[in-house]
């Protein structure tokens, strides 16, 4: 009885499963889409972003009045020559001042903040992708564990059963004690791994579900993603250095930091106020007295000697601003790597990919060759053992090899700044940060969150 007959069947039934796929209840673009929607940390990173649309309100109140008001009130004990007066002064006051000059501070403080939206929401769409990133990576970990476990699983049984069968055999006197050790051997061996196996699958699941926000369920097989995928190393370049957000985050931090060199030097500069006020005072100075004031001044001030303190603040943005335009560099030399790293691994997937499928069809070669002799003699129970887990160890390389071919291919599209719900086409709602800037950039009253 040929003992091979078994693993042969199993492998080319899962070999099968695995090219064809399934019919799975979840695939990778619900996947996404579910962490697109539940990740915390997008969701915060989004949130971030709307306290960042707030600083642009609070720069545009430089050019708004500030308006105060006063009320007072008391009792006065008023000795005179010899007269005495009890008093219960009071008053009332309002105040407005209205800056009409601060040497352009607003204006570079707003262009400052709109600066920084603009750094936001860029960082916010680099969140995004690592986001979708993880989560086809944890997707794909799942895929090609789940793969593993059966792989095992199957090899433990045909294992088994071959070691019945020579068990069989053995006591017949067709083959010896050794041959009994030697699927023995390999049946712990293979159980030994399929421990390993059980053990990355629950790993993976856990951060699947970390990602995604909700546990795997019969995951289905994926495809390497095509749409948006850059024709060329080149075309992948720059692509990369023109719309990747890390490079747009980076640029526009650079402005941030040239505005705020200029609202610090305003500060050296004069500022002109009008201010108005009017009050009205009872019980003043006499009892039954009423006094009313109105005011309009115009409050010219000039800072001459700042101590130091101002200058050093200019002098520290500079250097924040030279900061900035490294870091801006920096920023485009490492989306150049980035992009040259994730396109060799995409090659490198696909060839993998090929040898993987060629190694199969040679495992299956010598497997059905050894089998064959080992009918006649020529070959022995160890020979058979081998050649059945060289087979193996080729489908379990096909599944590695798949898992990284998809990967690889996303992380192609995050490389070059194009991985996004959008242009994923994910049935999800998308999240515009616009809404919610356009919504609160001019709102000067009120505490409660702005509705967007």
């Amino acid at each position: 009885m040929n003992s091979t007959r078994p693993l042969l069947a199993s492998v080319a039934t899962l070999a099968l499963s695995l090219s064809m796929g399934a019919v799975k209840a979840e695939t990778i673009e619900t996947a996404l889409a579910r962490a697109y929607a539940n990740n915390v940390d997008l969701n915060a990173q989004r949130a971030s972003v709307r306290a960042t649309d707030e600083q642009v309100p609070r720069a545009k109140s430089g050019y708004l009045p500030r308006v105060s008001a006063q009320a007072q009130g008391g009792k006065n004990n008023n000795v005179y020559n010899g007269s005495e007066a009890n008093l219960t002064p009071r008053g009332l006051a309002l105040t407005i001042t209205q800056n009409l000059y601060n040497g352009d501070r607003t204006a570079s403080q707003i262009n400052a903040a709109e600066a920084g939206v603009l750094a936001a929401q860029a960082g916010l769409r680099q969140t995004e992708q690592s986001v979708l990133l993880n989560a086809a990576t944890q997707y794909m970990n799942v895929v090609r564990d789940e793969a593993v476990v059966r792989l095992r699983t199957a090899n433990i049984g045909v294992l088994k059963e071959q070691l019945r069968q020579t068990q069989d055999r053995f006591h017949v006197g067709e083959v010896t004690r050794t041959d009994v050790a030697q699927v023995e051997a390999q049946l712990a061996a293979a159980e030994a791994e399929f421990s390993t196996a059980v053990t990355n699958i629950a790993v993976s699941r856990a951060a699947y579900g970390q990602v995604v926000g909700a546990e795997p369920v019969d995951l289905a097989d994926a495809e390497p993603v095509s749409k948006g995928l850059p024709g060329s190393l080149k075309q992948a370049l720059a692509s990369g250095e023109s719309s990747h957000p890390q490079v747009q985050a980076a640029r526009h931090a650079v402005e941030v930091a040239e505005a705020s060199v200029k609202a610090a030097e305003s500060e050296l500069k004069p500022s002109v106020d009008l201010q108005g006020s009017v009050s009205r005072n009872w019980d003043y100075k006499s009892a039954n007295d009423e006094v009313s004031d109105a005011k309009l001044l115009g409050v010219l001030s000039v800072p001459l000697y700042e101590a130091g303190e101002v200058s050093a603040r200019v002098r520290a943005a500079k250097e924040t601003l030279g900061q900035r335009q490294l870091e801006a560099d920096s920023a485009r030399f490492a989306v150049r790597s980035a992009i040259a790293g994730a396109w060799s691994q995409f090659e490198t997937a696909n060839a993998r990919l090929k040898s993987a499928k060629a190694q199969i069809a040679a495992a299956e070669i010598a497997l059905n060759g050894v089998r064959e002799e080992a009918k006649v003699g020529q070959r022995t129970t160890l020979d058979v053992l081998v050649s059945s887990q060289n087979l193996l160890s080729a489908q379990v390389n096909l599944v590695s090899a798949q898992h990284d071919r998809v990967v690889a291919s996303y992380q192609v599209l995050a490389s070059v700044g194009r991985l996004s719900a959008s242009r994923l086409g994910l049935k999800v709602a998308a999240y515009d940060p616009k809404k919610h800037y356009e919504a609160s950039k001019s709102r000067a009253t009120g505490t409660d969150l702005t509705p967007y």
